[in-house]
């Protein structure tokens, strides 16, 4: 059952139909296997009752806060803010690239958006300071993985409603992986400008310049303290920590003069189009996961992984090699809701933390937006730097490599996830 359903998806996505139509399609060919009678019956009632549940709609929540800074001018203080901060040094633009997708994943949770936003403004200048254009757009698509690891993350939220995890201790979880994330692509950037004998600037910043730019990013980086704190605390759920954080950058925005009523009807427009098709896919994700787990397939498979539960680092490297080719062809927010269900009871077994593995997962399913032939992120870095795909994807390779070394130091020591919310959860 399993293997004709995996070639319906296969051959409806070729086929070039919708991702939420193949995956339906998919649930009807599973429900003809199991009980023809349950499709009029089930497959409405797991459709919709996939998307209801109130944490997720902090998902809308977080990314009209991002398309809000975005309209509000908080974007450009932030990449402000980064050029000072580290566009001194040798390869100075290639920092700023970074450090901005630090800045940003503070607040929109979102890969994607992350490129599109920051690739837009950093590939131009990376051009004109001597960078390839091929390492400026996979640079941008690398350092994008970020904003889904640093919270607010979409992932995190699907994996916690999925998992009756705490949504906080996995915010907690991604900071101190995604700083590492930060910090290896910012090595990689210092040794292609070493390479390529790039000069620095020159010019230290004095501390009256970092004093006003970091007055200006306040506002902006004020943000994730709501966002965090709040969850942590206890005071707000993460779906009203969205709800306060987007209102209060549009407040942000108005104070500022930056924010028109057309931008913010514009943001609230992007959103609504982007949750939708969100929704939509995770609807259609839920009623095959509910399918699979009718089916005892999670069972199967771990009677299948029994062997490996008193090795748990074999366990999650058996779990990532799933999910990262998984991830290489199936959109981003279906994988992790067909795989969560069948990879937590193996991890309960192997004793492994549920925050743990979520962040495993999270960045598993985070590094597939870069990697060929389905990563979204690839395509977006390609179509704003104006670089034929086949080429970001012959030069994409590297930065794979350097977020799956850093996928493998979080497997080898869980307590570079599980510190922080020891110490605040």
């Amino acid at each position: 059952m399993t293997l004709t359903m995996l070639a319906v998806f296969l051959v409806h996505v070729l086929l070039g139909l919708p991702l939420f139509v193949s995956l339906l399609a998919t649930a009807v060919v599973g429900f003809l296997f199991v009980d023809p009678a349950m499709i009029p019956r089930m497959m409405p009632q797991q459709f919709f009752g996939g998307i209801n549940v109130f944490s997720l709609m902090a998902i809308p929540l977080f990314i009209l806060a991002g398309n809000l800074m975005n309209a509000s001018g908080l974007t450009d203080r932030l990449m402000g803010l980064a050029r000072l901060l580290v566009g001194h040094l040798r390869g100075g633009m290639g920092h700023v690239n970074v450090v901005s997708s630090v800045f940003f994943a503070g607040v929109n949770g979102s890969a994607v958006a992350d490129t599109s936003a920051l690739g837009s403004l950093l590939v131009p200048s990376m051009r004109k300071a001597g960078y390839s254009t091929a390492f400026a757009a996979g640079l941008t698509a690398g350092s994008s993985l970020i904003g889904p690891i640093i919270p607010p993350s979409i992932f995190m939220i699907l994996y916690a409603s999925l998992t009756n995890t705490s949504v906080g201790d996995l915010f907690l979880a991604g900071v101190v992986p995604g700083l590492i994330l930060g910090v290896a692509f910012m090595a990689m950037n210092a040794w292609y400008a070493w390479r390529q004998g790039m000069a620095t600037s020159g010019r230290w910043p004095q501390a009256s310049e970092l004093g006003l730019a970091a007055f200006a990013a306040l506002p902006a980086l004020v943000a994730p303290v709501i966002i965090v704190a709040g969850i942590v605390m206890g005071f707000v759920t993460p779906t009203e920590s969205g709800a306060l954080t987007a209102l209060y950058v549009a407040l942000c925005g108005v104070a500022l003069g930056q924010l028109r009523l057309t931008d913010f009807w514009d943001a609230i427009v992007t959103t609504t189009r982007l949750t939708a098709a969100i929704f939509l896919i995770m609807a259609a994700a839920a009623t095959i996961s509910w399918l699979l787990s009718y089916a005892q397939v999670p069972e199967r498979f771990v009677e299948l992984l029994a062997p490996y539960v008193s090795q748990p680092v074999v366990i999650l490297l058996l779990l990532s090699a799933i999910t990262f080719v998984t991830g290489m062809f199936m959109e981003e927010v279906s994988a992790l809701m067909l795989l969560t269900p069948i990879f937590s009871p193996v991890a309960m077994m192997a004793g492994i933390d549920p925050v743990h593995l979520g962040i495993i997962i999270t960045l598993n399913i985070t590094i597939a937006l870069i990697t060929p032939p389905m990563g979204a992120c690839v395509f977006v870095a390609a179509a704003v730097s104006r670089l034929e795909i086949t080429a970001l994807f012959r030069t994409i390779w590297p930065f794979v490599l350097m977020a799956v070394l850093v996928l493998l130091l979080l497997i080898a020591f869980p307590g570079l996830t599980l510190w922080l919310p020891s110490v605040l959860g």
